[in-house]
């Protein structure tokens, strides 16, 4: 993949860059922030509703009973309910995407795109990295088919990759059409376009939300930010040879985000604030 990074660009085609950088690493981590919260609320709940006592910390959720009290269906349910609303959370955004974001100026369809990223990565990402920690989503198929052993879940996880960098290298026209400015989308400026609105936010955007969670960070959701280049590496390559520079007739100017910077900004500071000394539920 060659990104021709190393082409001398203009003032202009260096600030747009600049900001697009800027507004998709904000846009990653404020829908990971919605993603993973919707999944770890829906598994708290369901832990709850269940009987099973429960604190919630900044990157897991800690359950408070020996393992030998957990019975099968308590496994399956609470395991398997965030990434089940995770993948309708997924297929929302993507429909949302679809038919009212790609055809429209501004931001919001770029927070669709990297939302059903994140949400689809929280379950196919979920597999693989439990098949390396056996915690997470690597329960339920463990659990719900126990004379397959540990070689099942690690089968799923390999599909669930397979899926993944598939899902990645046929998004190249979403991700495209989730930007409006007319010089990032010249296909001259593609090395540009790719560096700054799927690179940069991945890695820069991940550290970011690491710190966020620290020192709670788990091994699992480490992983997971790993598991997102099974989508993002593929996509790069794809966007790389797709001939697809088009945009909207009326494209919104290149500038800051300002509402999303503050709604990032707002959410990882009450995330911050409300998990950091965990919420216990008896």
């Amino acid at each position: 993949m060659n990104l021709d990074l190393s082409r001398t660009v203009s003032p202009t085609e260096s600030s747009k860059a600049s900001i697009t950088a800027l507004n998709s690493i904000v846009l990653y981590g404020l829908a990971f922030l919605l993603a993973y919260g919707v999944h770890q609320l829906a598994t708290a709940a369901m832990a709850h509703r269940l009987g099973i006592p429960l604190t919630l910390h900044l990157s897991h959720v800690q359950f408070l009973i020996p393992d030998r009290q957990w019975w099968r269906i308590a496994v399956i349910a609470v395991y398997g309910v965030g990434p089940f609303l995770s993948l309708l959370l997924a297929i929302g955004a993507g429909l949302l995407f679809w038919f009212y974001g790609r055809g429209r100026k501004g931001r919001l369809k770029l927070f669709y795109f990297w939302l059903a990223l994140h949400a689809f990565n929280l379950v196919l990402g979920g597999l693989i990295a439990g098949s390396f920690t056996q915690l997470g989503f690597w329960y339920v198929p463990r659990w719900l088919f126990v004379e397959g052993g540990t070689a099942f879940p690690i089968a799923l996880a390999v599909l669930g990759g397979i899926i993944a960098v598939i899902t990645g290298y046929k998004a190249a026209v979403a991700f495209l059409q989730s930007h409006d400015s007319r010089t990032m989308m010249l296909y001259a400026n593609r090395g540009q376009l790719i560096f700054t609105g799927l690179l940069v936010p991945w890695v820069v955007g991940s550290l970011l939300l690491a710190a966020l969670k620290w020192p709670d960070l788990t091994t699992y959701e480490g992983l997971l930010f790993v598991t997102m280049g099974l989508f993002l590496l593929p996509l790069s390559i794809s966007s790389r040879n797709e001939l697809f520079q088009d945009t909207v007739p009326t494209p919104r100017k290149t500038t800051i985000a300002w509402a999303f910077v503050g709604a990032f900004l707002l959410l990882a500071l009450l995330w911050r604030l409300v998990f950091n000394a965990g919420i216990t539920l008896s």
